[in-house]
Parts: structure tokens; C-alpha cells; sequence
């Protein structure tokens, strides 16, 4: 690594995702609640904002040199931590199947494909893998896994000013579950490729068609069982290891 994994670091690279993020929305004018109505508000608030963002995080991770620890999990987790994202995924497939598509277009899925990978992408690497790693360096897991988690969930609470309204509250919380079960994914896997994976597809089972309403609401107790299961792994790990030797074992390059 170029620089010594730090909480401040790990954070200003999250700051620096979403000021280009959001800046994209702002110029294109979001309407939060309108996103999934066209193949235009697709391509404008969706699939825009997350390619400008990915190049940001690109950038950043590769100035950092911190692609190998954001990706690739040096603390692997027994695989019962792999249960509530199976039941994620099972979930996912239950709202794509029980969806009425009739409004949605060949362009629209496309956009919603794309957009899909660049939530997943984004995201993760800017949560999950840059501030994670962050977070390690001189933090607990427990406290890294749940700083991390709770970033994940606030960066949702700007919507509300984007046209979510109240309802960005409940996303808050919402996304601090689901979360959990993608650090999960991360630990039980052993790499953020996964838990990418998962979160695109999430979304988009989320945002295509109409309906779905049930496969969500039960997403959230699995994600209040990962918030369980999270706490449980991560008293293990301060047992086994503090983060302390993390950074130890990832030198700086001289």
C-alpha cells in the first residue's frame, strides 16, 4: 500500500464518492421519487452519478494503492456468515418473479442493468472495501464492521432532501441491516466481489417493475439477523486479533 491505512483517510475517500455523486445529481436536477420512470431519469439519476463515481473511486483506490485489501479479505469467517446473504439472494429472486413488468422497457432494463453494477460497485468499494479498510487500521473489527455499516446507511439520508422525504429515515436503518449481511458476504467469501454482486442485483430486483413489496419487508428482518450474527463474528474476532496487526501486515511501500 502507497498510504497507511487510516479512519481519516478511509473517510475522505468516502467524502470524495459522494461529493461527485451527489454534484451529478444536483446538475441533472434528481427527483428521487421519479428515478425509475423513464429511460432518460434512469440514465440521468442512475446510471450517470455511478459512473462519474466509479472513476473517483478508481482513481482513489489506486492513489492509495489499497486495491488488494478493499477486494480481497485477509480474515476469513466460518460459513454459517454466508446464511443471511443466501437468504438475501433467495429473496431477490422472489420479488424479480412476482413483478409486473408491463411498464418497463428493453432500454429501461438495460439502464437498470448498468446502473445496478455501478450501485453494486460503487458502494461497496467506497463502505465495504476503502473505508473498511480505513477503519482497521487503527480500529476493533467491531467497531470498524460497524462505523462502516452506519456510513453505508447515512449516505442514504440525503435523499430526503432529493425528493425521498421522511422515507430516507427508514433507509437509514434499512441499508445499516442490509449492510451487515454484505459484510457478511465480504467476511464468509473472503473478497468484496460478492457482496458487489449481491448488492447490484438487490437493486436491481428492487427497482425494476412494480410490486416486490413483501420480498422487502422480509429483507429486513434477514437484515436484522445479520446485525446479530455481525456482533457475534466480530466478538470472535477480538478474541482472535485486534486491527492493529492489520495495518502491520500491509506495509506501506517504500
Amino acid at each position: 500500500m502507497k498510504v497507511q491505512p487510516r479512519p481519516l483517510v478511509g473517510v475522505l475517500a468516502l467524502v470524495a464518492y459522494l461529493a461527485v455523486f451527489y454534484g451529478v445529481w444536483i446538475l441533472n436536477g434528481i427527483d428521487y421519487d421519479h428515478v425509475g420512470d423513464s429511460a432518460d431519469t434512469l440514465l440521468k439519476w442512475y446510471v450517470a452519478p455511478l459512473a462519474a463515481g466509479a472513476v473517483i473511486l478508481v482513481v482513489v483506490a489506486t492513489a492509495l494503492g489499497w486495491w488488494r485489501p478493499a477486494m480481497l479479505e485477509t480474515r476469513r469467517a466460518p460459513r454459517w456468515t454466508l446464511v443471511t446473504p443466501a437468504l438475501m439472494l433467495v429473496l431477490g429472486v422472489v420479488a424479480l418473479a412476482t413483478k409486473d413488468y408491463s411498464d418497463t422497457t428493453r432500454t429501461m432494463v438495460v439502464y437498470l442493468v448498468l446502473g445496478s453494477i455501478g450501485v453494486g460497485f460503487c458502494e461497496e468499494l467506497a463502505t465495504r472495501g476503502l473505508l473498511l479498510v480505513g477503519l482497521r487500521g487503527t480500529l476493533t473489527e467491531r467497531l470498524a464492521w460497524f462505523w462502516a455499516t452506519l456510513a453505508f446507511g447515512l449516505l442514504h439520508l440525503p435523499n430526503a432532501v432529493f425528493g425521498a422525504g421522511p422515507a430516507a429515515i427508514s433507509q437509514v436503518g434499512l441499508a445499516f441491516a442490509s449492510g451487515s449481511t454484505l459484510y457478511l458476504l465480504r467476511r464468509g467469501a473472503g473478497a468484496l466481489l460478492p457482496a458487489m454482486l449481491l448488492h447490484g442485483f438487490w437493486d436491481f430486483s428492487a427497482f425494476i417493475g412494480d410490486g416486490g413489496t413483501v420480498a422487502g419487508m422480509l429483507n429486513m428482518a434477514v437484515g436484522i439477523a445479520s446485525v446479530v450474527l455481525a456482533v457475534v463474528l466480530t466478538r470472535r474476532d477480538r478474541d482472535a486479533a485486534t486491527l492493529a496487526p492489520y495495518a502491520v501486515a500491509h506495509p506501506v511501500a517504500t
